[in-house]
């Protein structure tokens, strides 16, 4: 099996294991505060488990030397962690899964600002078509049943936060940022432990909250690995299955619509990334296969 195969594999299904997050917070029967707590120690520990076993303590100490850098990544992290569940608490789980696919865009916009590079036309239009949907999704939350504001609000610092961690984490490319993923896990989960009530969720939910760590477990080790192998527009338009595919598994289980508006703007969301990151793999492999010119001496 070629590399890039491996990449595709090993990427598409960590994308179908994170496709099951946003219906077990709805399974779940509990405050959100107690689901993110057990959310955080559950795959927090299974992943800090296998950091260690793979590089000790190797990897921390690397990761504690980055200082402000990654302690900023670390902290971005953490606070995806439990806003991505107070916010799928909030509103529905299609407005969450539709302005969560918005992180490249607030990537580009603070990559500028912090790394000095330049937004291609490409990206401005990307944008434009993006906040167009997310527009749109915001007018309807008024109007759907179940969708509000405030966790749409909670959402949109969700997909900041990550794009915030990813733009942070190039800043540390010699370093690998991994083990800090399980510290911002568990360091969250204990932030909101106060306003939690873990065991009353426990008792009657195990089985539920053993499983979505499991999950979000093995999607992140996944996401994790098979990126290396592809380019950037192939992993965005992998990741792009998540925003189709976690609100139709949520509405064929149980039954939440929805709605037209969240609909509407999801298509023009996804549309508008779709057509960007395809567009850019397409001139990717022109570039790639254009001849290269003769460097050595005559003959």
């Amino acid at each position: 099996m070629n590399t890039h195969l491996k990449g595709l594999i090993i990427t598409a299904l960590g994308v179908l294991f994170v496709v099951p997050d946003s219906l077990f917070v709805r399974l779940i029967d509990g405050d959100a505060a107690s689901i993110a707590f057990w959310r955080g120690i559950t795959a927090g520990s299974v992943i800090l488990t296998g950091v260690l076993l793979f590089q000790g303590f190797r990897g921390i100490r690397e990761v504690a030397k980055t200082g402000k850098h990654g302690l900023l990544y670390t902290f971005l992290i953490a606070i995806t962690a439990p806003g991505f569940v107070f916010a799928v608490s909030l509103t529905s789980v299609a407005n969450v899964v539709f302005i969560l696919a918005s992180m490249p865009v607030f990537a580009a916009i603070f990559s500028r600002i912090f790394l000095g590079e330049s937004i291609s036309k490409r990206m401005v239009l990307t944008m434009a078509g993006v906040f167009a949907g997310l527009g749109v999704i915001a007018w309807g939350s008024g109007e759907t049943h179940g969708a509000h504001w405030h966790g749409d609000l909670i959402a949109l610092g969700v997909s900041a936060s990550f794009a915030g961690a990813m733009t942070t984490a190039r800043q540390l490319r010699a370093v690998s940022m991994i083990p800090a993923i399980p510290l911002a896990f568990l360091g969250a989960s204990l932030a909101i432990w106060p306003a939690a009530q873990p065991m009353t969720v426990w008792h009657a939910n195990w089985p539920l909250i053993l499983a979505h760590g499991a999950f979000i477990s093995v999607s992140t080790c996944l996401l994790t690995l098979g990126p290396r192998y592809l380019a950037s527009a192939e992993v965005a338009l992998l990741i792009l299955l998540e925003s189709v595919l976690a609100p139709l598994l949520v509405w064929a289980v149980i039954g939440e619509d929805p709605g037209p508006w969240a609909i509407l703007g999801g298509v023009v969301v996804i549309g508008a990334l779709f057509a960007s990151n395809l567009w850019a793999l397409a001139h990717n492999r022109r570039l790639r296969n254009r001849p290269q010119p003769r460097t050595g001496p005559p003959v």
